[in-house]
């Protein structure tokens, strides 16, 4: 599914993700699925039939305080650590370190030169 410097996933960061599951439900005929996260949040899966299109994130913390609703992109990476350094050695900034997803892959988030912020993943289905 994923191949690498293609965009991946696309993930609205939301503060009510009932009140966006209503808007894109009936806005755009999009389904939802809940995925439970080892942290005790949940995570929600916008499908179109039977295809996954997108998620949603609930914003939550001090550290989204001052952060607007937005929709994020992830970028597939064939090695998230490697690609990490060379975005560093061009002027990229990691505002996330790598982290691990069971069964989704592994994730960091950064700054491009330009300061727009984007999610880059090693998919799952890529590191096998």
């Amino acid at each position: 599914m994923g191949e690498h410097g293609t965009f991946y996933w696309n993930e609205l960061m939301t503060r009510d993700t009932g009140k966006a599951r209503e808007f894109y439900g009936k806005s755009l005929g999009w389904t939802f699925a809940e995925m439970p996260m080892e942290d005790g949040t949940v995570y929600v899966v916008a499908n179109l039939g039977d295809k996954p299109v997108g998620g949603m994130f609930q914003m939550n913390g001090a550290h989204f305080e001052d952060v607007p609703e937005h929709w994020m992109s992830y970028i597939a990476v064939d090695n998230i650590d490697e690609r990490l350094e060379l975005a560093l050695a061009h002027g990229g900034e990691v505002i996330r370190p790598p982290f691990d997803v069971a069964g989704i892959g592994r994730i960091a988030i950064l700054k491009d030169v330009g300061g727009a912020v984007q999610g880059w993943m090693t998919p799952a289905e890529m590191a096998d």
